[in-house]
């Protein structure tokens, strides 16, 4: 513990501000100064509270029992746990050290003494505390900032980080934001030893800029031990050519920083066909992986986005042949400027979300759907109805012929499908694996086609049984913007049948043999239809996660199209391009937040200050 004698600080902090100069002055002789690292808990939920602390630098995650994210950061400046100190109460939270960090400490003993020879520090303080109750409720620290301000670089595997990478990525970050980029040369005079002088150094950073950059040591020095307690979340660069086994700098990281903190980045010399990412997923648990082309800043300012939390994702929802309206929305997006981080889908979603991943474009796309569902006839080849109504085997070979031979975690734009697991009764995403098999279960629906089995045992069939719209699955990856696709149920149609009229098992085996016109179900909708209407009126209440940052858009459909309609594909792409281009200047010019942001990524202008 240092006892060196506390700055000024505490002139700055309102629960003191009422005191007097020689009141505060009294006070800060009591305080200690206490270190502590990253993962230490300074106080604990349930314990006493025999202490009041100052935060002087560093950040701290403040938790209860039974939720896993924080409720609030306290950083620089603030005081931790007054009111239970105040109070003599217990503690009401767990509150955690996030990185490396120096705090102020005044011990309940030295406090009483202290409020006994001055009782007018403890009158103030008592009414400076009630004052803050009665403003609000509940006294809340600063909600936490989803964005990391501290980023640590290290190697991935046994690549060496390319020599000016570190400083293109600072310069990409820093066209947005304030950044810092330190290496261990930089810093060298403060780190002879792991001292308070160290954290001081290190936490003043962030007082000046949105990012700080740390960039460790080869291997697992002082230097790079330190930046990784440090970090918000750590980025582990690797040659996508070299050999993948995490190495000791990786194996350090996951001692210190959570799973979701930690990312990969594959560096390729440019774009092109990209193959072996799996190599580098096995044994590397990890938030996300991102692809990196070295021959732009493409790549570099996606990656910024992800972190910065402002990455643009599309969101595609399920529902047959509707499903084309997917291309013409897209198609107007990506015309409006738009450029997306990530994408994914459900069910038929799955596929056209797919498509737009591979980079395909949009006329090309619609001489897919011809070729796989006109031409071939993909479900309209039917078997023995055992397993299911259509000939998978048919169905299968169409998709493989499009989407084969690729694996998802080798897309350069990162990708998701949506499955419901019959297995465990729960949603199963699809973000790594065969492209193929993720948009064939994603829209397995069930009768219609046999479900998806996969090798560790899982049943899958449509996502659309869970989750027709997966906006809270792109929220769990990533933050930000998303444009949302959504197609209404089709709940306005009614039909004109006489249910008495529906014909036996021998009746319809007739008129199959003799092509008899009479007394038949040919007014009715056939099973499939029937299949796809029940899946499509099912919504999880996706409104829920849903922000105001995010855009849904709802394109119209002719009045007498149906699920199965695939030959119409070219004209609801044609009519969905139209009314979503005319949607687009509409929203652009309310100043839509989704359509205002994105554009600005898009641009690079106006360049995105972050700090507080």
């Amino acid at each position: 513990m240092d006892h060196s004698t506390p700055d000024n600080r505490l002139n700055s902090l309102e629960i003191f501000a009422s005191l007097d100069p020689n009141e505060r002055e009294a006070l800060a002789a009591d305080f200690d100064t206490v270190a502590l690292k990253r993962g230490d808990v300074l106080i604990r939920q349930g314990g006493a509270a025999d202490a009041l602390f100052v935060v002087v630098s560093g950040r701290f995650a403040v938790t209860v029992d039974g939720r896993r994210s924080p409720l609030a950061e306290i950083g620089p400046g603030q005081p931790i746990g007054e009111i239970a100190f105040l109070a003599g109460g217990t503690r009401t939270a767990t509150v955690t050290a996030m990185r490396d960090s120096l705090v102020l400490r005044l011990d309940r003993g030295d406090f009483d003494a202290l409020s006994t020879s001055r009782p007018s520090i403890w009158k103030t303080l008592t009414i400076t505390l009630a004052k803050r109750l009665a403003d609000e409720t509940a006294l809340r620290p600063s909600p936490p900032d989803p964005r990391p301000r501290t980023i640590a670089i290290i190697r991935a595997g046994a690549s060496a980080i390319p020599s000016d990478f570190a400083a293109r990525l600072a310069r990409v970050f820093g066209a947005h934001a304030a950044t810092r980029l330190v290496s261990s040369a930089e810093m060298a005079r403060h780190f002879l030893v792991d001292t308070a002088e160290a954290t001081r150094a290190l936490n003043a950073l962030e007082h000046d800029a949105d990012f700080v950059l740390f960039v460790a040591d080869a291997e697992p020095t002082p230097w790079s031990e330190k930046v990784i307690r440090q970090a918000d979340m750590v980025l582990a660069i690797g040659l996508s050519s070299d050999q993948p086994a995490p190495n000791a700098l990786e194996r350090l990281a996951v001692s210190y920083v959570p799973t979701e903190a930690r990312r990969l980045v594959l560096i390729h010399p440019r774009r092109g066909p990209v193959s072996g990412t799996s190599r580098w997923l096995a044994g590397r648990e990890i938030a996300m992986h991102h692809h990196i082309a070295l021959d732009g800043d493409r790549d570099l300012e996606r990656l910024f986005r992800f972190v910065n939390g402002t990455a643009l994702g599309l969101v595609a929802c399920g529902g047959g042949a509707f499903c084309t309206a997917h291309t013409g929305v897209y198609q107007a997006l990506i015309e409006a400027g738009l450029e997306f981080d990530i994408m994914g889908g459900t069910s038929g979603g799955s596929a056209f979300t797919a498509a737009f991943a591979l980079g395909t474009a949009p006329e090309r796309i619609d001489d897919v759907v011809r070729d796989i569902f006109v031409t071939h006839g993909a479900m309209r080849r039917y078997t023995l109805p055992l397993y299911s109504i259509v000939d998978h085997t048919h169905y299968d070979r169409q998709l493989y012929r499009h989407f084969g031979g690729i694996d998802i975690e080798d897309l350069w734009i990162p990708y998701f499908a949506i499955s419901t697991d019959l297995s465990s009764y729960d949603l199963y995403r699809h973000r790594t694996g065969e492209l193929w098999s993720a948009v064939r279960a994603s829209g397995s629906v069930p009768g219609l086609l046999p479900p998806f089995y996969t090798s560790d045992g899982r049943m899958l069939v449509d996502g659309c049984l869970l989750d027709n719209v997966p906006i809270k699955a792109m929220r769990e990856i990533k933050s930000g913007p998303n444009v949302v696709v959504n197609f209404r149920p089709p709940d306005l149609e009614r039909f004109d049948v006489d249910y008495s009229t529906l014909p036996s098992r021998g009746e319809l085996a007739w008129s199959a043999l003799t092509a008899w016109k009479g007394r038949s179900a040919r007014s009715a909708p056939p099973i499939h239809t029937v299949l796809l209407r029940s899946l499509m009126a099912n919504r999880l209440d996706y409104r829920r996660h849903m922000t105001a940052d995010d855009l849904m858009l709802c394109p119209p459909f002719p009045a007498d199209m149906g699920v199965l309609d695939w030959h119409r594909h070219g004209e609801l792409r044609a009519t969905s391009y139209a009314w979503c281009r005319e949607e687009l200047v509409r929203l652009i010019g309310e100043g839509h937040p989704c359509l205002t942001t994105a554009l600005a990524a898009a641009t690079g202008l106006p360049p995105r200050g972050n700090r507080d």
